[in-house]
């Protein structure tokens, strides 16, 4: 009886951790796109406020952009 209890209680935790795995990514995913849209895609904004600002923000992560 005991046996069952603990694998029912794991089985539980594993669908709960994938289920927070899958939320965590939901919300990921969408931040990474526009944080790289923001750094990339202003990069190439004709704005020269615009493209400075993403400029400094690849050598602050010291990526090579020129």
């Amino acid at each position: 009886m005991t046996t069952q209890v603990s694998s029912q209680l794991s089985s539980r935790g594993a669908i709960a951790g994938s289920s927070l795995q899958a939320e965590r990514l939901k919300v990921a995913l969408p931040v990474f796109l526009m944080g790289a849209a923001l750094i990339f895609v202003v990069g190439f904004a004709h704005p020269q406020a615009l493209h400075d600002a993403a400029h400094d923000t690849r050598h602050a992560l010291s990526f090579p952009c020129h």
